[in-house]
């Protein structure tokens, strides 16, 4: 009798404690509310971290197209860095994002984009993917974007990135940039996020007629200069921008420029 009355009260205790830890599961982790109210609180955060870079780093500096702002606005930075480094997305300094890259800096892609002079429905070429936040940020302008990157994994995290995100004019190739993409060329306007010591010929070529070529010209910790080049009858005008400090451009540039 007294086995059974002790297997009685330890049963009950344990029931206690089951119902308690049922309890807090219930109310703590299963709750769905608490779990919306915590993403929207996460989302807030970061929209306001994006008003402020737009606000101090991008408009007060002189950023004035406002499709431009409205795209560095829409795209969270936060989601193209590494989790160690997104309390420092939306600080206006480029930040690594592995294999010895970085993401540059959201004035730069805000400048950038800016001096493609885009318009709806025409064609870029990226080389360079990175992160995938340019490529996000162009694709925001209504344009067809085309972006080469020579690290797979860069580019497949980029394309895991975009795909999240729902970038449907987005199109992302694992391959030398030196040489662009011919097939779906020509482009109204190419990109190129690393140095060069001179403009690859391949590039130039598949530059629509008054198209727009924006690169950093010079080696890594050599003075670059970034520049922008007109395809005007067939020949280059050259429109020396700024200074710049890119990472330099690798594979078959590499060949080219000895």
């Amino acid at each position: 009798m007294n086995i059974i009355t002790s297997f009685s009260k330890t049963n009950n205790k344990n029931c206690v404690l089951t119902s308690v830890v049922c309890l807090l599961l219930s109310t703590f982790l299963l709750d769905p509310t608490r779990y919306d109210s915590h993403a929207a609180e996460s989302k807030n955060r970061w929209a306001e971290a994006r008003r402020r870079m737009i606000e101090r780093d991008l408009r007060g500096r002189g950023i004035k197209d406002e499709r431009v702002l409205a795209a560095m606005e829409s795209v969270p930075r936060h989601l193209f860095v590494p989790e160690k480094w997104q309390a420092s997305a939306y600080d206006d300094r480029p930040l690594p994002i592995g294999q010895g890259q970085t993401i540059s800096q959201p004035y730069i892609v805000a400048f950038m984009t800016e001096l493609l002079e885009l318009q709806a429905g025409q064609k870029v070429l990226e080389v360079g993917t990175g992160s995938g936040y340019q490529t996000a940020v162009l694709a925001q302008l209504r344009v067809e974007v085309f972006s080469i990157e020579i690290v797979p994994a860069l580019s497949d995290r980029a394309s895991k990135t975009l795909a999240e995100l729902g970038t449907a004019n987005a199109h992302l190739k694992i391959g030398d940039g030196f040489f662009g993409w011919e097939e779906n060329g020509p482009f109204d306007a190419i990109l190129v996020t690393a140095s060069a010591p001179k403009v690859p010929t391949p590039l130039w070529l598949q530059l629509r007629e008054g198209g727009r070529l924006l690169i950093p010209l010079g080696d890594e910790g050599e003075t670059q200069r970034l520049v922008r080049v007109r395809k005007l009858a067939g020949k280059q005008v050259v429109e020396d921008v700024t200074g710049v400090a890119f990472v330099p451009l690798t594979g078959a540039i590499r060949k080219d420029a000895r």
